[in-house]
């Protein structure tokens, strides 16, 4: 539970700051006004759809996020994830966006020891886009890096790389996106223990007036190497998404909301580590 309070502490003390007055926030020269304006402009050229629950945004978005995850394990046993690696998202000139994902807290309830989990980074090319007007689709690629700064087995014995595409399309109120990566381990036990999986996931959404998001998503791994090597682990994961709530409804140009989420992943393959799990999700997007 400790491990949750950093991003907590960090969402409320960013909520804080972009909650002063509006008109120091967009007073001529101002560095908040000038990075929000640049930031916006940036997101023009993109739909405005909403951030799945799992599938990585095939756009640029700027967020601080912290999610929940309560999985069940086939013997009954139940495992959290507070923060699930989420963290901080920033947008730069570009076309650019760096994201830096805290270590979440394992909390067992078995004889595993709890800990923290691996720290990651992710940098993100948007290729091309167009926004609702024009076209309203998104091309991206990614790479993820994560670190083993992980405690008592509860991260990989090794850092690895996940280069990924990202590709998305809307058809009015509906939009589908959809994300392919391979996890490449550098080191031996890493690779011995997990391979070099494949994971694949595709998010349907479809916006309900101003801000409700239903969405379904398909999680699919594609095991290669490894112990479950030539094996499919497949989540079905219907969810809604609520936002984003702004700050400053009245002004279109004010960028500070709120956004709320949940869903529940549902194993549909032989394979899988859990049976179900339960996701909640909170976002500051500012």
């Amino acid at each position: 539970m400790k491990r949750l309070s950093l991003p907590l502490f960090l969402l409320l003390t960013s909520t804080c700051v972009c909650a002063q007055d509006g008109t120091a926030a967009n007073s001529p020269g101002n560095f908040y006004a000038r990075w929000s304006a640049q930031t916006s402009a940036i997101q023009s050229h993109q739909p405005g759809w909403a951030v799945p629950l799992v599938t990585t945004y095939t756009g640029l978005f700027q967020v601080v996020r912290t999610d929940v995850v309560r999985q069940i394990a086939p013997a009954g046993t139940d495992t959290w994830n507070f923060d699930n690696s989420k963290g901080f998202n920033l947008i730069v000139p570009g076309n650019l966006e760096f994201d830096v994902n805290l270590p979440p807290y394992i909390q067992h309830n078995s004889t595993a020891k709890d800990g923290a989990g691996d720290m990651s980074f992710l940098a993100k090319y948007r290729i091309i886009s167009g926004n609702e007007h024009h076209g309203a689709y998104t091309v991206s690629a990614f790479m993820l890096a994560t670190i083993p700064t992980g405690s008592y087995k509860n991260g990989s014995t090794n850092a690895a790389l996940v280069p990924s595409i990202g590709i998305g399309k809307g058809f009015g109120s509906f939009d589908v996106q959809s994300t392919l990566g391979a996890t490449l381990p550098t080191g031996n036990p890493a690779i011995l223990a997990s391979g070099r999986p494949i994971g694949w996931n595709v998010a349907g959404q479809y916006k309900l007036g101003k801000l409700l998001w239903p969405e379904i998503e398909s999680n699919a791994t594609f095991f290669k190497g490894g112990p479950h090597d030539g094996k499919t682990q497949e989540f079905i994961t219907p969810g809604l998404l609520i936002g984003k709530c702004g700050l400053h409804p009245s002004d279109k140009k004010s960028r500070p909301g709120l956004a709320f989420g949940g869903g529940m992943q549902i194993a549909t393959s032989q394979l899988h580590t859990y049976n179900h799990a339960l996701i909640l999700t909170g976002r500051w997007i500012y």
